[in-house]
């Protein structure tokens, strides 16, 4: 299994971010990592310019582990022709470097329509899992736990799952938003061994807020010899959401990196 870094550490700042999809690289080769996985929200000037992405990874000695997509959580039909137009430059995107697209799980500002918004969503997922076929690029959910998640529970990640299967829609596991929704992350991913292609990993303490690897309740030693039983061959993403990110974001990385290498990794 290979290890890399997510982008959120950077997007989750918002507007108090004043860096370069450059910066970013610096930062993960500067932390020892084989790779990076980029989202649309940051990916910057290099969004046309696959070429010289190519070139840029190629200089730090990174590779691009995955591409994450979302918007505006995929429950709204008005915003489906968008959505999937926008779904699509991503798939062009990934598929030159012929690697996952991790698509963000549904949300909304209100659970009210749930199912009519969930419907919606895996309306979405279907046709984006659809096209990634025929573009030779393999589409991922990823679920999360922020507070407009309408999939937290075990249960709703089963009727998600099962509501995608038939597309070929896989499954991006993410630890810390497993258990802050009451789920152990193993039995989750038991459940779903066959769809998982891509893992992000970060922990929490028992009241669900984000910590450091290796400093909450996720049992990653578990889990990773669990994942290499099982014959999982992809990426391990590190994506740092803990209050430390806003004090010393480098440092952050950077003993998240030294945790998977404490590990064997």
């Amino acid at each position: 299994m290979k290890v890399g870094h997510q982008t959120y550490s950077w997007e989750m700042q918002g507007s108090s971010w004043h860096g370069t999809p450059d910066d970013i690289m610096d930062a993960v080769a500067a932390a020892g990592y084989q790779g990076v996985e980029f989202s649309n929200a940051m990916i910057g000037y290099y969004w046309d310019r696959p070429e010289d992405f190519r070139s840029a990874l190629a200089r730090r000695g990174l590779t691009l582990a995955a591409f994450a997509f979302g918007r505006n959580g995929f429950t709204d039909p008005a915003t489906y022709d968008e959505d999937f137009a926008a779904a699509m430059k991503a798939l062009d995107f990934a598929a030159r470097f012929s690697v996952v697209v991790s698509i963000a799980g549904p949300s909304s500002s209100s659970r009210e329509n749930l199912e009519k918004k969930l419907v919606q969503a895996c309306k979405l997922y279907n046709a984006v899992a659809e096209q990634g076929k025929r573009r030779g690029v393999t589409v991922a959910v990823h679920p999360h736990s922020h507070h407009t998640s309408l999939v937290m529970t075990g249960d709703e990640y089963d009727r998600l799952l099962a509501a995608t299967e038939a597309s070929g829609l896989m499954f991006n596991p993410d630890t810390g938003h497993i258990m802050r929704g009451q789920q152990d992350p193993i039995e989750c991913c038991k459940r779903h061994a066959e769809r998982i292609v891509h893992v992000h990993c970060k922990d929490v303490d028992a009241q669900g807020n984000w910590k450091p690897m290796g400093k909450g309740t996720c049992d990653f030693p578990r889990l990773f010899t669990w994942l290499d039983q099982a014959g999982y061959k992809g990426w391990l993403i590190s994506e740092e959401e803990s209050d430390i990110v806003w004090k010393d974001l480098a440092g952050a990385i950077s003993q998240n990196r030294a945790y998977f290498r404490s590990l064997g990794y």
